[in-house]
């Protein structure tokens, strides 16, 4: 088998966990409609998918939104509120910086916004330690489009079996085994980090 050579990380629900519904909780008392439609529109409209492929600005964003909740406040307490959803996921951080201090090469591949982004790499001091980031906003793309994993592919000058890959959704899980990346489909930390040392990337 095959020792990758460098491991690209999903970033949510694989280093960090996140729910939406704290952003609810904080936007609501300032809205005119109820808790389920706010956490709709911010967490599954397409509205969601539109920053996330950079279609729109973080300003256009907030004005579309504002105009769908009534939300009463500004900008920024909006941007403060939507971002600030994330916590560590201890384990899977620890696994990063055992790589990391091996000298092998990680990448960020995640489905993400600009306001998240900016939020992770001001309040996660992990996040600065990879070696690049392949972030859907950037590149007008989500996974699992293939032009997104040919990005990965052409940033880390990898590919195939050179590339092992962690992801929470089977579909992302997929796209990469068809591109024949040695894809873990991440359920919890315990079994990643099992075919992480099984890869023989821990010693």
């Amino acid at each position: 088998m095959t020792v990758p050579n460098v491991v690209v990380f999903d970033l949510g629900k694989v280093l960090l966990d996140f729910d939406y519904a704290i952003a609810v909780r904080k936007l609501l008392p300032r809205c005119t409609v109820n808790a389920r439609q706010v956490q709709t529109l911010i967490d599954q409209s397409p509205l969601l998918f539109e920053i996330e492929t950079g279609r729109i600005t973080i300003g256009q964003f907030f004005h579309q939104i504002q105009a769908a909740t009534g939300f009463r406040g500004e900008a920024d307490e909006f941007y403060a509120a939507f971002s600030d959803v994330f916590s560590p996921i201890p384990p899977m951080i620890e696994l990063h910086a055992q790589l990391h201090a091996r000298n092998i090469p990680t990448y960020i591949f995640s489905n993400t916004n600009e306001l998240a982004t900016r939020h992770i790499r001001k309040n996660f001091p992990f996040f600065t330690q990879f070696d690049g980031y392949i972030l859907s906003h950037e590149h007008g793309a989500m996974k699992p489009d293939a032009k997104l994993y040919e990005v990965v592919e052409r940033d880390s000058g990898r590919r195939g079996a050179d590339i092992l890959y962690l992801d929470d959704r089977e579909e992302n899980v997929v796209a990469g085994r068809q591109r024949g990346w040695q894809s873990i489909h991440h359920l919890a930390p315990e079994p990643t980090i099992v075919a992480i040392r099984a890869a023989g990337l821990l010693g």
